[in-house]
């Protein structure tokens, strides 16, 4: 439950991710993302060379797939799925995610999945269905086909890193310093060939650390930890608590209005993450 625990501080840092990104302005995202991931390897970086296990060179060649595919892959699909498709579906369909997580995780060793975690999940993905879509329901359009492809294959990608990440314990979790550092490079590389430079102003620089030490950096290593020698399903069902987080954080910062689908979204979210925790709320009590 402590691994658990520290994963699901990403999730609380994710929370703060729309907020923050509001506050870098125009900088377009692949540049956004690689100056964020610039801080987010740099701040783990003194840490993996005093290890000892940091030896770049050393990492097997599935981690390093593993590791850059993952960061790099879901942030590519996702800037590739909003380009292409209206923001709230192709967002929605990105935050298929946690679910797949739970559903995958049945392919673990050791791992069974539940009822209660597979309905947890569901309830918690209503909830985020209600909130991203402020209870309007969603009409999915043939000419944005390419936008919710690259969204489906998005939360694919994240999925399938989070899940596969358990098979590669004995890779020390300083290593997410270089798997940042080589997203940095792959995004700075998009970024020179799908966009044009903007030069950060005072506060947006504050901005673009708060992501690298946070969302945009800091998370991964929380997630690595948590998703390796954690419980994932409750992981996964977790992170519906996000987006409902970040309307929060909007919400009390006066970017965004209190509303009905908030509290429906409240209701959902919290009432799925309790029935997929039903194992360890029984047997916390059971210790006490």
């Amino acid at each position: 439950m402590r691994a658990t625990a520290i994963g699901a501080v990403a999730v609380l840092l994710w929370a703060a991710l729309a907020l923050v990104t509001t506050l870098t302005g125009r900088i377009p995202p692949f540049q956004l993302t690689a100056m964020a991931f610039t801080v987010g390897g740099i701040i783990g970086l003194p840490r993996a060379i005093r290890s000892g296990r940091a030896v770049a060179r050393g990492l097997p060649g599935g981690a390093w797939a593993l590791g850059v595919g993952g960061l790099f892959g879901y942030h590519f699909f996702y800037f590739l799925a909003l380009r292409n498709a209206p923001a709230v579906d192709a967002g929605l369909i990105a935050y298929l995610w946690p679910l797949l997580i739970v559903v995958f995780s049945a392919l673990l060793p050791g791992e069974r999945l539940r009822w209660w975690h597979t309905a947890g999940a569901v309830l918690g993905l209503g909830g985020t269905f209600v909130l991203v879509t402020g209870g309007q329901g969603v009409q999915l359009r043939g000419e944005y086909l390419l936008g919710y492809g690259a969204a489906v294959v998005c939360a694919l990608v994240w999925s399938a890193y989070s899940v596969a990440n358990r098979r590669h314990p004995q890779v020390s979790t300083d290593m997410v310093a270089f798997f940042c550092l080589a997203t940095a490079v792959l995004a700075a590389a998009c970024h020179l060939v799908f966009e044009t430079t903007v030069r950060p102003d005072g506060w947006q620089w504050l901005a673009v650390l708060t992501l690298g030490l946070g969302p945009v950096g800091g998370a991964f290593y929380v997630w690595d930890h948590g998703t390796k020698h954690g419980d994932i399903q409750l992981l996964g069902t977790f992170s519906y608590f996000a987006p409902l987080l970040s309307t929060a954080l909007l919400v009390a910062t006066g970017r965004a209005d209190a509303s009905w689908p908030v509290a429906a979204a409240t209701v959902l979210i919290a009432g799925g993450a309790t029935l997929a925790s039903a194992d360890a709320l029984r047997a916390a009590r059971r210790r006490g």
